[in-house]
């Protein structure tokens, strides 16, 4: 039966109306059950306990729990290829950070596309690195450093939490922006051996994360020299930027959520809104700045454009490096 034009037009508009509606509707009651909080670290480690904190927060203001659920392997990309292949109705969230945006150039060939199947829904909050060296090393800042590596080309070796790591993709882009020469030593994790090198002397310097150095920054244990990101560390305010002597030098670890590609938009703003509100609070503010970190409020397009710019930035930084990893 061929219906009239303008009955047709009607309908369609009606149809379009119970969709939206229905959509309205499914945010509104949205969780109904828990939600999975899919991340790729192992358990006790700076990535879980950031990826807990959110959880948490989110789970009483979403009213549903948030269970955290560790898939470590490949880097981080067990637990983007497990979000990726769940289903798109917001019951699968993804911890995003800056090791997922370093993988998309350092593997050879992933089975997901980073910028295309993951949704961006909120940044979180922003932590520093650190550039320590051994209390042996006859250096106090960052341009006696370079100054020292420069006159021992191939005799300085900085350590790392493993090959394709943040912490070894700082050291690159240090080693890039310094143009020094320094040996790469990584290790089974930065606490696994690598700071304990590096107290002693086995190793001359590393950039760690903030958090689980600052101990051994106060006790002379190691020599802090610099942060990594762009401003000064409200929990370390003495410690100068490497960028105040490398302009344009940046190398953070930051954390978000994502979500499957196809998840509703409203189920998205719905997220995003829940966690830009915890920036409102003055608990959850203190402890932001207890981890040493800053907040990062934003929609979600600005998460995105900050995912592809750094995605874009560390592909250089990998390039630069020579360095890369095969796929399992």
């Amino acid at each position: 039966m061929k219906l009239p034009r303008r009955r047709f037009l009607g309908l369609s508009a009606c149809a379009a109306a119970v969709a939206a509606l229905s959509h309205d509707a499914r945010a509104q009651s949205y969780p109904t059950r828990p939600v999975r909080f899919v991340h790729g670290f192992a358990a006790g480690g700076s990535g879980d306990i950031a990826a807990r904190f959110i959880a948490q927060w989110l789970s009483d203001r979403l009213g549903q729990q948030l269970v955290v659920e560790n898939r470590t392997g490949a880097g981080g990309n067990i637990a983007v290829e497990a979000v990726v292949r769940a289903p798109p109705d917001g019951y699968t969230l993804l911890q995003l950070n800056v090791a997922n945006t370093i993988n998309t150039a350092l593997y050879e060939k992933l089975s997901f596309n980073l910028l295309t199947d993951i949704v961006p829904v909120a940044s979180f909050m922003r932590v520093p690195n650190v550039m320590e060296v051994t209390p042996s090393l006859p250096v106090k800042t960052v341009p006696e450093f370079i100054a020292y590596a420069k006159a021992n080309p191939g005799k300085v070796s900085y350590a790392s939490s493993g090959v394709g790591s943040s912490l070894h993709m700082s050291g690159e882009l240090f080693k890039a922006m310094a143009k020094i020469d320094m040996l790469h030593v990584p290790y089974r994790g930065i606490g696994a051996g690598g700071l304990s090198d590096l107290m002693t002397g086995v190793v001359h310097v590393a950039f760690d994360n903030l958090p689980s150095s600052i101990e051994l920054i106060r006790s002379g244990k190691v020599r802090a020299l610099a942060v990594t990101t762009t401003a000064r560390s409200e929990l370390m305010p003495e410690l100068p930027t490497v960028a105040e002597f490398l302009p344009g030098y940046e190398a953070s670890a930051w954390f978000g959520v994502g979500a499957p590609r196809g998840t509703p938009a409203e189920i998205v703003e719905k997220v995003n809104q829940a966690l830009n509100a915890a920036f409102a609070d003055p608990n959850t503010r203190a402890r932001i700045a207890e981890l040493g970190g800053t907040p990062l409020p934003g929609s979600p397009a600005d998460f995105g454009r900050m995912i592809a710019e750094e995605v874009a930035k560390w592909s250089r930084v990998v390039e630069l490096s020579g360095t890369k990893i095969k796929a399992e």
